[in-house]
């Protein structure tokens, strides 16, 4: 699948806007026939199902649903090719999968609990600069 993703270009300019947004629902199609390759590669079947991550692949595109520019469409569309090339050919390691696609961008969930009031300052401050 990887070796097949090469060949695929993205052309410089759309000529109108449904043109570019025709290249973008060609290009969630590739990424989502592309979801089985990558459960495999990256071995994420305990962690994400499939459909977790064609809803994660879905939201991102809609991240940019308010662009109307077709070159600025291009573009995005360039850098998501890009994007998946990285992925499927394996540039990426397991981690920044799951750190990137299935925990989000809002990262790990840090405990922001109140610590133990019997500590030294010397914790408490350190506990201060490590969570942000």
């Amino acid at each position: 699948m990887a070796f097949t993703l090469r060949s695929v270009k993205v052309p410089p300019n759309s000529v109108s806007l449904e043109e570019a947004r025709s290249r973008v629902f060609d290009f969630f199609r590739t990424a989502c026939r592309s979801i089985p390759s990558i459960m495999d590669i990256y071995n994420l079947d305990d962690v994400v199902t499939k459909s977790q991550l064609r809803s994660t692949i879905a939201a991102e595109i809609r991240k940019n649903a308010h662009v109307t520019n077709p070159k600025v469409i291009d573009l995005l569309l360039f850098k998501a090719m890009e994007e998946l090339n990285n992925i499927t050919e394996h540039a990426k390691q397991r981690h920044h999968v799951i750190g990137q696609y299935v925990l989000g961008r809002q990262g790990l969930v840090q405990d922001l609990d109140a610590k133990d009031d019997s500590a030294s300052d010397f914790l408490k401050n350190f506990y201060k600069s490590n969570y942000f």
